[in-house]
């Protein structure tokens, strides 16, 4: 199509989408031109802001790497992430809770195979023991046995191990394998709120909008077994401050979490002062399994990054 005014763009791109043979693959991109030519024609964009976008798209392409993945983080920052979650899983409109959450740009396949009850802490690590029991069952109530659970979250310093050269390789990770009633036991230090990383793109766009860049304190899970749809979650601590402004948008109240402080009695022997337990319930829906592409595939190496935390205005 030979172009005569604006609106022939658009109509000459969708023409061409017709050839495309994969049904979804069409849908997808036709709403896709449509939407996001519409929303150039809203904002009349500029030629200088169209220059700007993709500089920062590319940007956060070239700030990807095998340690960090700037898309994904983005994708969280916008709440892209938690959306596409909560329309995947549960019954749409929040009408029945789920506990599926986001990914989120940290996890790493291949982390070792624990026992029950083992401590997930490979390297020093400072930080509040905790106990935690979580359970994993079906829409029945059922537990399910022979479950994979992929454990991982951030040290008391804000960090997960990736990101930090002075932990151990796969510290604060691990794999557990539900036992007959559905449950897995385990034991790591109490993690804290943590700043997403600001070096990048997300940081300028955090910046421009006056938010902090602060994720409230939580430990991830990924459960997996055949016939069950592979589910990614996090249990947030009450008692962290930013639960209601969460950078990623993650937060829900099936996932808020009761992480118990404890003065004394703990049943570990190495453990004189205070602990902290927390149980925890997962519901599986039925579907396919298949794990996720792995985010991040390696470890950061060099000297510790600096962590800096935004103000919210």
């Amino acid at each position: 199509m030979i172009i005569s005014r604006e609106s022939d763009v658009t109509q000459a791109v969708l023409a061409e989408l017709e050839r495309t043979t994969d049904p979804r693959l069409q849908q997808i991109l036709q709403s896709a031109v449509r939407h996001l030519h519409e929303f150039v024609r809203e904002v009349k964009l500029t030629e200088a802001e169209f220059q700007q976008v993709c500089a920062c798209i590319a940007r956060v392409g070239q700030a990807s790497h095998e340690s960090h993945n700037e898309v994904v983080l983005a994708a969280g920052s916008l709440g892209v992430s938690s959306l596409v979650c909560l329309l995947n899983n549960g019954v749409a409109g929040g009408a029945e809770l789920t506990t599926a959450n986001l990914l989120g740009p940290f996890w790493r396949d291949g982390s070792p195979p624990m026992a029950q009850g083992a401590s997930i802490v490979r390297s020093p690590t400072p930080g509040d023991p905790i106990f935690v029991t979580a359970f994993v069952q079906d829409q029945a109530g059922q537990g399910l046995a022979d479950v994979r659970v992929d454990i991982w979250h951030a040290s008391s310093e804000g960090f997960y191990e990736n990101q930090d050269p002075a932990q151990a390789d796969m510290n604060l990770r691990a794999t557990f394998t539900t036992d007959a009633q559905g449950c897995v036991r385990f034991r790591s230090i109490k993690p804290v709120g943590y700043p997403i990383p600001v070096n990048g793109p997300v940081g300028d766009l955090i910046r421009a909008q006056g938010r902090h860049n602060m994720r409230p304190a939580h430990i991830h899970f990924l459960m997996s077994k055949p016939g069950y749809k592979t589910q990614f979650s996090q249990v947030y601590s009450s008692d962290d401050p930013n639960l209601q402004t969460d950078v990623q948008f993650g937060v829900t109240r099936a996932l808020i979490g009761q992480y118990v402080r404890h003065e004394g009695g703990c049943p570990a022997p190495d453990v004189s002062g205070p602990w902290f337990s927390l149980e925890h319930r997962f519901t599986l829906q039925e579907g396919q399994s298949r794990l996720p592409r792995p985010p991040i595939t390696g470890k950061a190496s060099g000297p510790r990054p600096s962590l800096e935390v935004l103000q919210r205005r």
